[in-house]
C-alpha cells in the first residue's frame, strides 16, 4: 500500500512539479576529461547525493533535456546534460566514435562530486552510449539505466546498472531491436512500449510525452 501511494504521488505531483522545474536556478556550465583525452562539456542542473546523467540523440544536444532535468533537479538529484564529442564545445579524444567514454566520464565526475548514486537516462544514440557505458563500468558506479529508444549494443547481457528500464513506441522502425535488447538484458527490468511510432526523444513532442515523462520520473525516484 505504502508503495502504491508513493507512486501515485509521484504521478499527480509531475502537474505540480512543472513550475518548480522552471523555478530552479539556470545549469552551470562544467567540463571533465574522457578517459581517452578528450573533453566533455556538460550543463548540471540541481544540488543533491543522487544524480542524473542524461545523454541526447544524434539530432539533440545537452539543451534538449531541459524541461526533464529541471523536473528530475525539483526532485532533489543534481542533473548532468552532456554534449557528446563533436557537439558544442565537446572534443572528440582518441577515438572520435568512443561516445560511451563520455558517459563514463560524466558518472565518474559525478561521483567524484560526493554524489552517492548515478543514474543514466539515454535517447537513441544516447541510450546505445549509455548501454554500453553500463557494461565497462564496475558494479555500483551505474545504479539505474534509462534507454529510450536506444541503438543495440553487442552485448545487453553484460549491463551492470542495479535496473534497467527500456522505453520505446510501439510502432517506431527500432521497436524489434528494442524487444531482442530487453530480452538480452539482465533481471531487474523492464519494458514500456508506448502508443504511436515516434522515435525517443521525439516522444516529447507527442501525446505520449506525459507519459514518458512520468515514467521515467518515477522510475529514478523510486528507492526500489
Amino acid at each position: 500500500m505504502a508503495t502504491l501511494a508513493k507512486r501515485l504521488a509521484v504521478m499527480l505531483g509531475l502537474f505540480a512539479l512543472a513550475p518548480l522545474a522552471a523555478a530552479v536556478q539556470p545549469p552551470r556550465d562544467v567540463s571533465f576529461p574522457s578517459a581517452d583525452g578528450g573533453l566533455v562539456d556538460a550543463d548540471l542542473y540541481g544540488t543533491g547525493a543522487r544524480g542524473v546523467v542524461f545523454a541526447h540523440g544524434a539530432v539533440f544536444n545537452k539543451q534538449s533535456w531541459a524541461p526533464l532535468a529541471g523536473i528530475i533537479a525539483a526532485r532533489g538529484f543534481r542533473a548532468l546534460a552532456i554534449d557528446f564529442r563533436g557537439y558544442g564545445r565537446s572534443r572528440a579524444g582518441s577515438d572520435p566514435n568512443a561516445l560511451d567514454q563520455d558517459v563514463v566520464a560524466a558518472v565518474r565526475w559525478l561521483h567524484a562530486q560526493g554524489v552517492q548514486s548515478v543514474s543514466v537516462v539515454g535517447g537513441s544514440m544516447g541510450g546505445g552510449a549509455a548501454a554500453q557505458a553500463a557494461t565497462e563500468v564496475a558494479p555500483g558506479e551505474i545504479d539505474k539505466l534509462v534507454l529510450l529508444s536506444p541503438v543495440p549494443i553487442a552485448h545487453p547481457e553484460r549491463l551492470k546498472a542495479a535496473s534497467t528500464l527500456y522505453i520505446a513506441s510501439r510502432n517506431e522502425g527500432l521497436a524489434p531491436d528494442v524487444r531482442r535488447q530487453y530480452a538480452r538484458a539482465p533481471q531487474p527490468k523492464r519494458l514500456i512500449l508506448l502508443d504511436g511510432g515516434a522515435h525517443a526523444q521525439h516522444i516529447f513532442n507527442t501525446d505520449q510525452a506525459q507519459r514518458l515523462t512520468e515514467a521515467i520520473v518515477q522510475f529514478l525516484v523510486d528507492d526500489k
